[in-house]
């Protein structure tokens, strides 16, 4: 059974916005750490952004002052807000997550999605 779902990925120009979603049927949100990763071929799989379980989020350098974690508890539904996008930024993102503090190492993390594929033109 598929706990965590993103949605929100496309083609997008370069500058633009687009806000991921990942649905959550499973998980008590306040005991675990929700994160979103995003992966490049060629590339290893990287944290972008991380929603600790004490409510403080964290980020990759390259995304800071530009992207934004936030949990709707009512929705049952993480969002990553992602504006002035750069074709760096293309990838499959992925919504994680592990019971306990946030962490970058990707085999803490035992939830995942199954990716929802985001493409930056220039």
């Amino acid at each position: 059974t598929q706990i965590l779902m993103e949605f929100g990925g496309r083609s997008v120009q370069a500058g633009g916005s687009l806000r991921l979603s990942c649905e959550n049927s499973g998980l008590t949100w306040s005991s675990y750490c929700m994160a979103w990763f995003r992966h490049d071929p060629g590339k290893e799989r990287e944290l972008v952004a991380a929603l600790d379980t004490d409510g403080s989020t964290s980020y990759a350098d390259s995304v800071k002052g530009r992207f934004t974690i936030s949990l709707n508890n009512a929705k049952n539904t993480l969002y990553l807000q992602m504006n002035s996008l750069k074709p760096e930024d293309s990838a499959m993102y992925y919504c994680a997550a592990r019971v306990g503090y946030c962490s970058a190492s990707l085999s803490l993390y035992k939830d995942w999605g199954q990716g929802t594929q985001v493409t930056v033109s220039s």
